[in-house]
């Protein structure tokens, strides 16, 4: 049917012919033209939302009252209920997991043998779930399960509170283990970097594949709007993740960005399940990443779009037994973990996902429902009921979830898994990991359908499989020991490192160094934290021209000085440090008549200053949340995404410049009138036709005096000497939403209200007709 029908479509399963098709349109006719005089109508189906007459969801009224009965009781017989509930559904055709069943055995062994639980949980890791998509109360009691247990929760794209890296009083820990780098870049500072035992890059999401996450304006309470360095009320959109990966080579890079920004931590590379995810698999392997994370489309929250949940994406198992077979075929096998996520429901999901290639497990519904999640599906309009998926303080009042929960469900899980290993004679879980040869094709199916359904290209093995590494043996080599900071710039700043004296030092610099001062301000974060060092302590002036992420996350009290030029992703994710570039002292240009720094610079800044004597290449502080930078002219899509800091641009811009941009302010020198016609004006507008107020000329003279100071530009000097006149030729580039909630804070702030009394009281304002509607 395909090969004729839908030439060139790819199919990993088949089974499907004319018969099929032309009955269910057959049934499908009846049911909507059947003459039955009694017929009541068309059934609502419980597509979407469960049905007591609809179609079957695994997450039921019943499954969940069992789940949480058994996990709030400790009652592992009650759980074995829940258990027999799901899996019994599953072979009716739920899930592809559910028509494969178990090859028997005669190797059993007691079970006092197999691998305890305590060991196997640490292979469990709770999904990326925002703060900002559930509650602060949720998303912390998470952690402290986790990493009681000693697996990991994942902080989701969103940034984290860093009072949540500190050890608890009795004990506990609310810091996620993994922390998420998403397109969206939200609160990614080198602190939160520093923090972590996991770095997860966000390529796409299972649910939601090649989109990005969305938070409504009135979602993005002060609290949140403080973690992730935007203004509160103001909705944020996370951009697809192309800005810095275009290629495999530029995830590489990504990769390397991280483990210089935290050599402790692991990298993993999240990827959808779909057709072809093994060969990129491979990329990512090859990539010189340690887990790669093959996520299903079962799953995602209640706000995914509902054509994001069921008509994107594919079920893990085809995803993930791709990229086992392709990562065997290509020897890449023992380089990388391979996780695995999306709807884990029992210890039967995790062995058939072990079996088929999967080393570490991600569990998010089922936590969410021991926490009280009782799938209402309203995540997206802040009135959740059990306070799991809100902001609202009435609503998250409401929560009632406990850590021991959800330890009780991954312990249970554990020991489910324990039961299958002891019947089938596996003392370890790296024994059982790969070994498809112990599925098969269930015989017994009842569903009319799914007897037909092929599943041999999930069960195939390499013919030489015997020879082949099933699972990671080997840790990647990244090289850091080989980079200008470990092998210069930290030895020579030891002191400043160690008792915060002044180091001044002049080097030289070519484009094969990448990332150079990252590593240098993991070592800063380290020992200072958030704070970092005071200004300039340490100032490097390098000459030469600079390889990809340049002064990439470095914290304040780092100063970078550039002579020369640099390649894309300068001051990637710039934590309070700052980077100049200048001309190189051999440089024949004059004025700003040529590029000096690359594409996508200050993607995801969160503080310090940049100035940049010449021109900027393509996406100029893309998603900027908080630095200020002066750059003289930039290429298309100037301050796209950007959420927060201030711009100024000296030259002339591309095209689509501020498409996206939600929060702070641009300032474009703009002689000759032509900016308007290069600028997306659908989320912002462009003001100050009779120049800038009295208090904005202070603060973009004020920045432009620093770019003369830094780098002698000659076109800071020309608007200088005449900045009265200057002035009434910049325009303002202000988001419409943003300005908005500027003035209802100034409002409050009139009123007597200050600080975090009078974001709020303006916040619930401007929401007061969805905060009354959510807190009932």
């Amino acid at each position: 049917v395909i090969e004729r029908y839908f030439t060139k479509t790819t199919s990993r399963i088949g089974g499907i012919g004319l018969e099929e098709i032309a009955e269910e349109t057959a049934m499908r006719h009846v049911a909507a033209f059947g003459d039955n005089e009694t017929d009541p109508g068309l059934e609502s189906g419980g597509y979407i939302q469960w049905r007591n007459n609809g179609e079957y969801h695994l997450i039921n009224p019943e499954t969940v009252g069992l789940l949480q009965q058994a996990t709030r009781t400790g009652d592992y017989e009650l759980f074995k209920s829940y258990s027999k509930a799901i899996n019994e559904r599953t072979r009716s055709a739920c899930t592809l997991r559910g028509l494969l069943e178990f090859v028997p055995t005669k190797t059993s062994i007691p079970i006092e043998e197999v691998e305890p639980v305590e060991h196997i949980v640490r292979r469990f890791k709770t999904g990326a779930m925002s703060y900002g998509s559930i509650s602060r109360e949720a998303h912390e009691t998470l952690a402290i399960a986790m990493n009681r247990i000693g697996g990991k929760s994942n902080s989701g794209e969103g940034g984290e509170d860093p009072e949540r890296f500190n050890i608890l009083p009795n004990g506990d820990l609310k810091n996620s283990a993994i922390k998420q780098i998403a397109s969206g870049r939200f609160g990614v500072t080198s602190s939160y970097l520093f923090s972590a035992k996991e770095l997860q890059i966000k390529m796409a999401q299972g649910a939601k594949p090649g989109e990005g996450g969305q938070l409504p304006g009135q979602k993005v309470y002060p609290w949140i709007a403080q973690t992730r360095h935007s203004t509160p009320g103001v909705g944020l959109i996370s951009p697809p993740p192309h800005h810095d990966i275009y290629s495999i080579e530029d995830l590489a890079e990504l990769i390397f960005d991280l483990k210089n920004a935290n050599k402790y931590a692991r990298v993993t590379v999240k990827l959808v399940s779909e057709a072809g995810v093994g060969t990129v698999a491979a990329g990512v392997a090859k990539g010189r990443a340690d887990v790669v994370l093959i996520s299903g489309y079962d799953g995602g929250t209640g706000a995914s779009p509902r054509t994001s949940i069921r008509n994107a994406g594919l079920p893990w198992e085809l995803g993930l037994a791709e990229t086992q077979q392709t990562l065997m075929l290509n020897d890449l096998r023992s380089r990388i973990t391979v996780e695995v996520d999306g709807k884990l429901l029992t210890g039967r999901d995790v062995i058939v996902a072990a079996l088929l290639g999967a080393e570490e497990f991600g569990f998010a519904t089922a936590p969410l429902i021991t926490l009280g999640c009782v799938m209402i599906r309203v995540c997206n309009l802040d009135t959740c009921p059990t306070g799991v998926a809100t902001q609202n303080p009435k609503l998250r009042a409401r929560f009632a979830g406990k850590p021991e929960y959800v330890i009780n469900f991954m312990r249970f899980i554990a020991t489910e898994i324990r039961e299958y290993m002891a019947e089938h004679g596996f003392r370890t879980m790296d024994e059982m990991i790969g070994r498809s040869d112990l599925l098969r094709p269930m015989r017994n199916v009842a569903f009319r359908k799914a007897k037909k359904i092929d599943l041999s290209t999930i069960l195939w093995r390499p013919t030489d499989c015997e020879a082949k590494d099933l699972h990671s043996l080997h840790a990647q080599e990244h090289g850091l020991g080989e980079t200008l900071d470990h092998r210069i710039l930290i030895p020579l700043c030891e002191k400043s490192l160690s008792g915060k004296t002044k180091t001044t030092a002049s080097l030289s610099i070519r484009n094969v160094n990448r990332a150079v001062g990252t590593s240098l301000g993991a070592e800063i974060t380290a020992k200072y934290g958030s704070e970092g060092l005071p200004e300039e302590t340490i100032r490097i002036d390098f000459t030469g021209s600079a390889g990809q992420s340049f002064g990439a996350f470095i914290p304040r009290g780092l100063t970078l000085v550039l002579r020369g030029d640099a390649n894309d992703y300068l001051g990637k994710g710039l934590s309070g440090g700052i980077i100049v570039v200048r001309d190189h002292p051999d440089s024949a240009r004059t004025g700003n008549d040529g590029v000096t720094v690359g594409n996508t610079a200050l993607y995801g800044a969160t503080s310090g200053e940049v100035f940049i004597r010449g021109t900027a290449g393509e996406r100029f502080c893309v998603r900027n949340s908080g630095a200020s930078a002066v750059v003289e002219g930039c290429g298309d899509h100037g301050c796209e995404y950007m959420t927060g800091g201030k711009v100024v641009i000296l030259g002339r811009t591309g095209r689509n410049f501020a498409a996206g941009m939600s929060g702070g302010i641009a300032y474009v020198y703009d002689p000759d009138g032509v900016f308007r016609n290069r600028c997306n004006t659908e989320m912002v507008h462009l003001d100050c036709p009779e120049g800038l107020d009295e208090r904005e000329k202070e603060t973009v003279r004020a920045l432009i005096e620093k770019h003369h100071r830094y780098t002698e530009s000659e076109k800071a000097a020309a608007i200088l000497k005449d900045f009265e006149n200057s002035a009434s030729l910049f325009v303002r580039i202000i988001p419409t939403e943003y300005e908005q909630m500027l003035r209802a804070i100034s409002r409050k702030e009139e009123d007597g209200l200050h600080g975090a009394d009078a974001i709020m009281a303006a916040f619930e304002e401007r929401f007061k007709g969805a905060s009354e509607q959510s807190g009932s």
